[in-house]
């Protein structure tokens, strides 16, 4: 049938025929249509010679179909709506209802500009899939060029080659101390205060960056911190803070995430811009309307977008540098 079809037949052969077959006359047929009589006769003629069969009984009252016809009717039937379904979910792709869009992610999602951004997503496009991807920025970017990965979300404002950027938010750091530390009485804490402080990360990204970032503002004080590796996931390594087993930083979305016995405190000047990397060779419909919102967002600075766990975003006069990994 598919040879048949690329090399001989025409899906408006079909349409005739079955056209025809459900109005019992070409005349009726050509009319509902909107064909001629004689250009729908002449069509149906071609379909009966390519097939070798004779479809239709013609007489005075009008058509009726042969045996064959009878056979022929239910796989045209057939063909022409798997066609018409299959353009429809063509079309459908094509303006962003079905779909699916991987995004590597690399700040937490418990609150903040990227959380609001994929729920306005979902309720715009409800039938686009999102898997989310949580990794390091340096395997996200490896996934970007290899096209595994539709968009990422890092830290930083450096350029990556082969990848698209465009800059979006930005979030205070915080550092997270047991809530009977000497310094949750202060509305910020400076480097300087914690210079001497133990501070622990996890071996889960973001853990080596966390590290990195500590190694750097520390070390400018001529301090090299001690900071332990905790092989726990995200979710375990706060609650380590409340039972003294050091401190630890986060960005401002994390601290939306609430456990007994820590308190956040932004870090004085400290400022993380973020970013979203995707390839200009990325053809997929539903990241161009992912990247549209995201980008509308970001223009407008809509502070519903941040959600009520930040009411106000300072954002230092010097950018956050990031460790030398991410550079």
């Amino acid at each position: 049938m598919v040879k048949l079809l690329t090399h001989a037949v025409e899906l408006r052969h079909l349409r005739y025929f079955v056209a025809a077959a459900e109005h019992g006359s070409f005349r009726k047929a050509g009319s509902a249509i909107g064909v001629q009589q004689s250009a729908l006769s002449r069509r149906i003629r071609d379909l009966e010679h390519h097939l070798g069969a004779a479809l239709f009984h013609r007489h005075s009252a009008g058509v009726s179909l042969t045996f064959a016809g009878q056979r022929f009717l239910r796989r045209a039937r057939q063909i022409l709506r798997s066609v018409g379904d299959g353009m429809l979910d063509v079309a459908a792709i094509g303006r962003s209802e079905h779909g699916l869009i991987r995004i590597g992610i690399y700040s937490s999602i418990a609150s903040g500009f990227l959380p609001e951004l994929l729920r306005r997503y979902g309720n715009q496009y409800p039938k686009v899939q999102i898997d989310l991807i949580d990794d390091n920025p340096a395997e996200h970017v490896t996934s970007i060029r290899q096209l595994k990965l539709d968009a990422a979300f890092v830290t930083g404002e450096r350029e990556w080659p082969d990848c698209e950027r465009v800059s979006l938010w930005s979030e205070r750091v915080f550092v997270v101390l047991p809530e009977d530390h000497r310094l949750v009485e202060r509305d910020e804490v400076g480097w300087d205060q914690l210079a001497k402080e133990n501070f622990i990360v996890n071996e889960a990204p973001p853990g080596q960056e966390i590290h990195d970032y500590l190694v750097q503002r520390l070390a400018a004080l001529g301090h090299h911190p001690e900071i332990r590796v905790q092989h726990v996931g995200r979710e375990n390594l706060l609650p380590l803070v409340a039972l003294n087993r050091g401190l630890t930083a986060v960005s401002e979305a994390m601290t939306a995430a609430q456990f007994p016995g820590i308190s956040y405190r932004p870090i004085t000047g400290e400022v993380l811009p973020f970013s979203a990397l995707w390839s200009s060779k990325n053809d997929n419909p539903a990241l161009l309307q992912f990247l549209e919102l995201a980008r509308s967002m970001g223009r407008s600075n809509d502070t519903d977008a941040v959600t009520a766990a930040f009411s106000t975003i300072e954002v230092s006069a010097e950018p956050l540098k990031m460790p030398d990994q991410l550079q």
